[in-house]
């Protein structure tokens, strides 16, 4: 055995008999607390049952091995600032603002409502000295929060500690943003397993492989601060908290999405008796709000009434019967998403129908992302991914996670599920009902922040009212130059291939079905078989507009009428069922005989019940030769 490895089995031996040193020695009051926060790593370890990680991340395997490793932890946002505000509360971020990604800073900036602080707050407050190391992203101004660390003591923070105070602290760990190119023990490519959500390719083969490489070389880099621990002599008074603010960064369906991937996030405790229990593994459902309550727990600190977790090694712990995670704005890309698991079923809500769910992001210059949006550009990704990225977005998803972990079939229309979608659309309403300040519009002063440079510019309708349009085509300046359209023509041209505003401001009228369609076109079908479609806003006039052109497709016999500013612009137009898309060209002479601004355009459409109509694009005629 060589001296590292001598080293490293001293060290787990130290770590398995921890409780009985302290047994034998005086018991402090109160024990240390070192939180150890990864970034962007899914739960990818050996302890976690992933065999191509047996024997790479000894270090936490060991912790788990030695301590309390929870299975199903799951986190409130599966983003990093959104979730840290929450966990360093103890509440939900949409019961206090701090819901929007890198919101409530700079010239938004805010503090917590008024008789509500954070768990460091608490702990400072009961004499606890409280550091960190690294990132803090949290949503609320927290300048002054923690202690300074001198740069000489930042590999050993706890050590500037006064003599006799018990310590809170954080280390911030790089996780899945680790950059592995120079790691050397890296992961056999050919015996990775893709997730079946994403491409089986090579270019997604390299990502999960990527992500397993960080989880080892993290692992070592925790094995380092353990042993420092052990070197000042307080692991026999620590407790160790190992945890993830949310999943994969690399891949497109875990970080940013209320996903299993997303939000499920490794959480292990190892530390003295009488805080931490005997080895085991727990398998109920676990809220990372939950280690706030229990940080508190540990401290002694009564909890406040704004915290939502619960101490998890309490005599009244009560199960869980769901977890719940929420999803709002991410960088400058606006959504909204609210999501529980059970034991068995994950229920998610989308309300913002208007975008697909793979919408315009700071990761679109990545490989990973290109080949998704090239694959789906021509026809080749698989159909069950398409429709989960780019297809029509559900308002209501229902998936049996643990036989299809994926998230690929949505139960929500399967008649056997009925009595589980109605139990889970109750369990999501009662937890809402206690607030969600989600539901209102940010600021326009966030809206201007988030819409930057250095993580993309919006493309979503929402920044629209802080836009100008100076061509009166109902579309603003910047979202036309996102677009590669013309800012200044004048002309009409509505494309539906962005995916962050699928429907660019068309609204439906009468009984249709949600009018966005797959990314790239608006598609419906006429309940009744009637309804229509209608764009206002407009400024468009006679000098750049001679016609509409619609590109367009029918499952039955449709009559389209159009009409500008209420007149009719030319008879009916009877459109046959095709496979194909057609052009149809509407006039637009009859409304410049006797008006000189088009302001409101509405298209008629009716047929049989039921009927589908999809629209590809709807442009003034000049441009129909500028299609791809």
């Amino acid at each position: 055995m060589n001296k590292i490895h001598l080293n490293l089995f001293l060290f787990f031996v130290a770590l398995a008999i921890m409780p009985l040193k302290l047994q034998a020695n005086d018991s402090p009051d109160r024990p240390n607390i070192l939180w150890l926060f990864q970034e962007d790593l899914s739960p990818w370890l050996g302890c976690y049952g992933y065999d191509i990680q047996k024997g790479q991340t000894p270090t936490i395997d060991q912790m788990a091995a030695t301590g309390v490793r929870f299975s199903r932890a799951y986190v409130p946002a599966p983003v990093c600032s959104i979730c840290r505000s929450a966990m360093i509360t103890g509440a939900n971020q949409i019961r206090f603002g701090a819901h929007e990604h890198r919101s409530g800073r700079g010239d938004a900036s805010r503090t917590l409502p008024e008789g509500m602080c954070t768990i460091v707050d608490l702990m400072k407050a009961e004499g606890y000295f409280c550091f960190n190391v690294g990132k803090t992203d949290y949503n609320f101004e927290h300048a002054g929060l923690f202690s300074e660390i001198p740069k000489a003591q930042r590999l050993t923070p706890w050590k500037a500690a006064p003599k006799g105070s018990p310590f809170f602290g954080q280390i911030q760990l790089k996780g899945g943003k680790l950059n592995t190119t120079k790691f050397k023990n890296k992961t056999d490519r050919q015996s990775v397993t893709i997730p079946g959500d994403y491409p089986q390719n090579e270019i997604y083969r390299e990502v999960v492989a990527e992500h397993f490489d960080s989880a080892r070389m993290d692992d070592g880099i925790i094995g380092k601060i353990l042993s420092r621990l052990e070197d000042d002599n307080l692991l026999d008074s620590t407790i160790v908290v190992y945890f993830s603010d949310h999943g994969a960064n690399n891949l497109v369906r875990h970080k940013q999405q209320p996903t299993e991937g997303g939000s499920h996030v490794p959480f292990i405790i190892t530390g003295p008796d009488p805080w931490v229990p005997a080895a085991s593994v727990r398998d109920d459902l676990v809220s990372m709000l939950d280690l706030s309550a229990t940080t508190l727990a540990w401290a002694g600190i009564k909890q406040p009434s704004w915290m939502e977790g619960q101490d998890l090694f309490s005599e009244k712990l009560i199960p869980r019967e769901f977890v719940a995670t929420a999803r709002d704005r991410c960088d400058q890309t606006i959504d909204r998403i609210r999501s529980i698991r059970t034991d068995r079923f994950r229920y998610t809500r989308n309300y913002m129908l208007d975008r697909v769910l793979l919408q315009p992001q700071y990761r679109d210059s990545k490989n990973y992302v290109q080949d998704l949006r090239k694959a789906f550009a021509n026809g080749t990704l698989d159909p069950a991914l398409a429709e989960i990225y780019f297809g029509e977005r559900p308002a209501e998803e229902l998936y049996d996670v643990v036989n299809d972990p994926a998230q690929l079939v949505n139960l929500v229309k399967d008649p056997r599920y009925k009595k589980e979608l109605n139990r889970h659309r109750s369990l999501l309403k009662g937890w809402l009902d206690d607030g969600d300040t989600g539901s209102g519009k940010e600021p326009p002063v966030e809206l201007r922040m988030a819409d930057n440079k250095k993580w993309g510019r919006g493309v979503n309708s929402e920044y629209e009212s802080i836009r100008m349009d100076q061509d009166g085509d109902g579309l603003s300046d910047d979202w036309e130059q996102l677009n590669s359209r013309d800012p200044a023509d004048g002309k009409l041209q509505f494309e539906f291939d962005c995916g962050g505003w699928q429907n660019e401001g068309w609204k439906p009228f009468g009984r249709l079905t949600n009018i966005c369609g797959s990314q790239g076109s608006l598609e419906f079908d006429l309940i009744t078989g009637t309804g229509s479609i209608s764009r206002t806003d407009l400024k468009l006039t006679s000098e750049n507009n001679n016609s509409i052109a619609l590109h367009i497709r029918t499952s039955d016999d449709i009559s389209l009428t159009a009409f500008g500013n209420q007149t009719k612009l030319m008879p009916a137009i009877q459109l046959k069922p095709s496979a194909d898309y057609q052009t149809v060209t509407i006039p637009l002479d009859a409304l410049w005989e006797t008006q000189s601004e088009l302001n409101a355009i509405k298209l008629n459409f009716s047929g049989e019940k039921n009927s589908t109509v999809e629209i590809d694009s709807i442009r003034e005629g000049s441009l129909v030769r500028d299609r791809p």
